[in-house]
């Protein structure tokens, strides 16, 4: 089923998500509707926050990243066709590496994107979709992903990374979105739509 995506301004987005054990009612019928909700939005990643729940979970899937990549694939995609991956209770361990720039966007947040300098790489643990305890690391587009939809599961959007100028010249933007004043082709729910 699908579900729709919360939009900025709504206070869920902005809460540090509560962790779950493996009693959460419905859990895999949860993850394979954020699934569904993603791919028809045309997403990479979906966090639970986003379709309005305050749980420490996301799921990712990076194949459109590979699907995008040109003759000359960037070093920075290698690995991200077969990364579907679903997170539950994560904690990033640790970030290293070069921050590097990437041209971010949200599906709660959608038609605007802007750079966003993130850590190279990432350690990470957390539970699979089969209650699995993992550790791993990941780098490039995988570690990317990840730290956007983890930040979300923080209540932090990509808009808090940029600066207070970049902010103020979007506000007038963001608030049309909360209003949903906006096109879009996927199910969204306006936190100050009359």
């Amino acid at each position: 089923m699908i579900l729709p995506i919360v939009a900025y301004g709504d206070p869920v987005l902005k809460k540090l998500a509560e962790e779950i054990d493996e009693n959460y009612s419905d859990l895999q019928l949860l993850i394979t509707n954020m699934f569904e909700t993603m791919y028809k939005a045309k997403g990479v990643g979906l966090a639970a926050p986003q379709i309005g729940r305050s749980i420490r979970l996301f799921i990712v899937d990076g194949s459109p990243f590979a699907d995008d990549e040109e003759e000359e694939p960037d070093p920075r995609a290698i690995g991200i066709v077969d990364f579907k991956k679903v997170f539950i209770n994560p904690t990033i361990i640790e970030e290293t590496g070069d921050e590097w720039a990437f041209n971010e966007g949200c599906l709660s947040i959608p038609k605007i994107r802007e750079d966003v300098y993130r850590p190279e790489t990432i350690k990470i643990s957390y539970f699979n979709e089969n209650w699995e305890f993992q550790e791993e690391v990941f780098s490039g587009y995988a570690a990317r992903i990840i730290q956007h939809e983890y930040d979300h599961i923080e209540g932090v959007l990509f808009t808090d990374h940029l600066s207070v100028l970049k902010r103020k010249l979007l506000q007038k933007r963001l608030l049309n979105i909360s209003k949903g004043i906006i096109e879009i082709d996927y199910k969204m729910k306006f936190p100050v739509k009359k």
